[in-house]
């Protein structure tokens, strides 16, 4: 008889693997990571990004004190004033005027304030949804936005997540810490399910960002500033 015990974040892993992905809102993120993007692209989801950002990272100030919580609230982690800086470059400084979030990035925005900085259980699942990803790909992205659009720096510091010098070595500390949360099965069932829904808001807000993309030109120009969408 097999007595393995599954860890928490294997279990995790497993479980939600596949609630990242879908044929919704795909084709944004093939075209971000292929290059086949127009910058107008990368404008409009970072706008959108912003929100959801600006809200998990208030409620990590809130939670920097909480012993549960405390340990996945690490300032190299923190994205938006790399957020602020690529959206200046991009639509300039008055970009806060003129972006405004989608329906989808609300309800998500909704759904953070309600429990990321009240239930660390919440807060852990939203943070593991969001910066385990950034760190894990993101600077295959911004590569590849670089080569495809001049960038060096600005314009991508979103995606080079400089602060964390080995991601793989993060990943495998963030997974330790998710197993010693002191979570019984009940709560961790409550944190799978909080993560599926993590990534259900976030696909939503993506297929509301590809249904509104324009069709990419041949000869786009790399230079070009953009608008993000507004409402």
């Amino acid at each position: 008889m097999d007595t393995t015990v599954t860890s928490f974040s294997e279990l995790l892993r497993r479980r939600t693997r596949r609630a990242g992905g879908s044929a919704t809102g795909d084709g944004l993120l093939h075209d971000l990571a292929a290059g086949t993007c127009d910058v107008a692209d990368v404008a409009d989801l970072l706008g959108q990004y912003a929100f959801v950002y600006d809200a998990l990272e208030r409620a990590a100030e809130r939670m920097a004190d909480h012993p549960v919580a405390a340990p996945f609230v690490q300032p190299q982690l923190t994205r938006m004033p790399a957020i602020r800086a690529d959206l200046e470059y991009l639509v300039g400084p008055d970009w806060p005027e003129l972006v405004c979030p989608l329906p989808a990035t609300t309800a998500y925005v909704r759904r953070l304030n309600e429990v990321a900085a009240t239930w660390p259980g919440g807060f852990v699942a939203h943070h593991y949804t969001r910066y385990l990803g950034d760190v894990s790909g993101c600077r295959a992205i911004s590569t590849v936005l670089g080569d495809r659009f001049g960038f060096e720096t600005n314009g991508v510091l979103f995606w080079i997540c400089e602060q964390v010098a080995d991601p793989a070595a993060f990943a495998d500390t963030y997974r330790e810490q998710l197993d010693r949360a002191p979570w019984d099965a009940a709560e961790q069932e409550r944190v799978i399910a909080e993560v599926e829904r993590a990534h259900a808001l976030d696909r939503r807000l993506l297929a509301e960002l590809e249904a509104l993309r324009a069709p990419v030109p041949v000869a786009a120009s790399p230079s070009a500033r953009v608008v993000p969408i507004r409402r």
